[in-house]
């Protein structure tokens, strides 16, 4: 089972199905927040919305394929930051996340981020790790900016949110970056 504490107040735990109430009840408290920028929201309807995301992510661990942590805050479910998949032969991912919206500007998501960049360099030894955000998502995008990442490009039309597209930034990161970073 992963754990990893990020701080006295922050910790990442693998996400099990006995989170699956907590998850769906900060989801649920979040949606209208939640929903500008995530297009999954509105199919998050129960608490079995949730354990099939969650089985999916147990599934995705196992095959070694990286892995969705919940995000606890003084022990309490604030949110989840995770690899979407680990490339093995380029020796690269891309990490994403999301905050409820009352834990917002504690720092909380970058000190998250950070510690997820490093086990991708330091524990799973990937050459690159990118993180995308909506080009109008201020809040997303100041994490990558914040730890350092190299604005890359904007890949337009890149999401499809509800009835729009959003363009994307793109942020890297490679591991001779931030090795040296953080050494």
């Amino acid at each position: 089972m992963f754990c990893h504490s990020v701080s006295d107040e922050v910790q990442l735990k693998l996400l099990d199905l006995g989170d699956a109430e907590k998850l769906f009840s900060l989801t649920d408290a979040s949606r209208h927040y939640l929903r500008e920028w995530l297009p999954w929201v509105d199919a998050t309807k129960t608490v079995d919305d949730s354990k099939a995301f969650i089985q999916f992510t147990l599934q995705q661990f196992a095959s070694n394929n990286g892995f969705q942590a919940g995000i606890l805050y003084n022990g309490q479910m604030a949110g989840v930051v995770g690899f979407h998949e680990i490339n093995w032969a380029n020796r690269s991912t891309s990490i994403g996340y999301w905050l409820g919206e009352g834990f917002q500007g504690r720092g909380i998501m970058t000190g998250a981020c950070r510690a997820m960049v490093d086990i991708a360099f330091r524990v799973y030894g990937l050459n690159r790790v990118e993180i995308r955000a909506a080009v109008e998502n201020r809040k997303s995008r100041a994490i990558p900016e914040r730890l350092g990442f190299q604005q890359e490009g904007v890949c337009r039309q890149s999401e499809w949110i509800y009835d729009h597209f959003v363009d994307h930034v793109v942020y890297g990161m490679l591991a001779e970056d931030w090795i040296d970073k953080t050494s």
